[in-house]
């Protein structure tokens, strides 16, 4: 065998694998019109910030200012304010869950309003689910501010001003923060199911065997199988972008030339982990189960996307960094929002580039096992 690259032989391999995309109705589906449901479908149903949460008013006071803060309360869009009598007890309210707050406004709220002694309020919240209960605390200290200037006759001269102003996203948009990271969840889970289940098909049927006993180099197999994939993973990408910029609105900054460039490293790094897996198990149903594990479970979870990795735990945070979506997750949402370029992104490109050297060269090492 010629140890020579040839550049013919593994395009005439990504020429088969591009007729057989061409009559699998299934595989032009599934990179076409996957991507974009799941993106609008998950931009939508992922949000992270909590409206029309049921807040319940027990106005013991019964005076012009307790019914002016409930009011206050009221207008905010994130509370759904309805007022209880003396029977129903705060506490039973939030256990039922018939409302996520309660407010319990004393019998001498207005009176030490007039006194400028501090009118107390109690507010108590479920706690079973701490993330929206951090959101729901956040609120309320922004209600007490506005509260605060409201019952205030007498002006404050405050020694210090403290304004904040959010970077990036300033109105804290979830879908800001989401959709970038979509695109790297179903680009990703997309790209490794597509080399791993088509190349095992394969294997099960025995055309790879055929493949293989021609003379052709593994390198040249697993290019020829890359490319027309990565040109399926790339119009995938565009579709996306499409969406994330025309359907949510969302921001793009940075550079379409270092975008391009770190879709084609993630997308190629995930093609060749789909190729390892295939040559592994050789049987689809595998394939895909370890599919699955390896390419949805740690981008959800373990990217970035949802839960920030300074929080996790030590072992963690030093795991994530073996994960090609982490590094992609950084990427995208750097050049999306942030207009990041090359000086600010070398760290994850470089991580990025050696993973995506080190699967190819494992995928190409194992088919070259199989050939000899």
């Amino acid at each position: 065998m010629n140890d020579k690259f040839s550049l013919s032989r593994s395009m005439a391999i990504a020429l088969k694998e591009t007729m057989h995309i061409r009559r699998d109705p299934f595989i032009l589906a599934m990179a076409a019109g996957l991507p974009v449901i799941l993106v609008i479908f998950f931009g939508f149903a992922i949000n992270f910030d909590f409206k029309n949460i049921n807040l319940a008013v027990f106005d013991m006071d019964h005076s012009k200012q307790s019914r002016e803060l409930a009011r206050l309360f009221g207008s905010s869009e994130y509370f759904n304010v309805k007022t209880q009598n003396f029977e129903t007890n705060p506490i039973r309210e939030v256990e039922s869950e018939r409302s996520s707050v309660a407010v319990v406004i004393n019998p001498e709220f207005s009176k030490n309003i007039s006194l400028q002694i501090g009118a107390k309020v109690q507010v108590l919240v479920d706690g079973t689910d701490n993330m929206k209960s951090g959101v729901i605390i956040g609120y309320i200290a922004g209600l007490r501010q506005i509260v605060n200037r409201f019952f205030s006759s007498v002006p404050q001269k405050n020694p210090l001003e403290i304004s904040t102003r959010f970077l990036y996203n300033p109105e804290l948009d979830t879908q800001w923060f989401v959709v970038p990271g979509l695109i790297v969840v179903v680009t990703g889970l997309l790209s490794i199911f597509m080399t791993a289940l088509t190349v095992a098909r394969e294997w099960e049927n025995g055309s790879m065997e055929l493949i293989l006993s021609t003379p052709v180099k593994p390198v040249e197999v697993i290019a020829g199988k890359i490319l027309p994939y990565l040109g399926l993973g790339l119009i995938a990408i565009v579709f996306v972008y499409t969406v994330a910029r025309v359907v949510f609105g969302v921001p793009f900054l940075g550079s379409y030339t270092l975008l391009s460039v770190a879709c084609v490293l993630f997308i190629t790094t995930l093609l060749a982990q789909g190729i390892l897996i295939s040559v592994a198990t050789r049987q689809q149903q595998k394939a895909m189960q370890i599919a699955m594990v390896a390419g949805l479970l740690p981008a959800l979870l373990l990217s970035g996307f949802v839960f920030p990795i300074e929080s996790m735990p030590v072992f963690f945070r030093y795991f994530t960094m073996i994960l090609p979506a982490r590094w992609f997750m950084d990427i995208i949402r750097g050049i999306f929002l942030k207009g990041a370029g090359i000086r600010e992104l070398y760290v994850p490109f470089a991580a990025l580039f050696l993973m995506n050297v080190f699967f190819v060269f494992a995928a190409v090492k194992r088919f070259k096992k199989d050939i000899e």
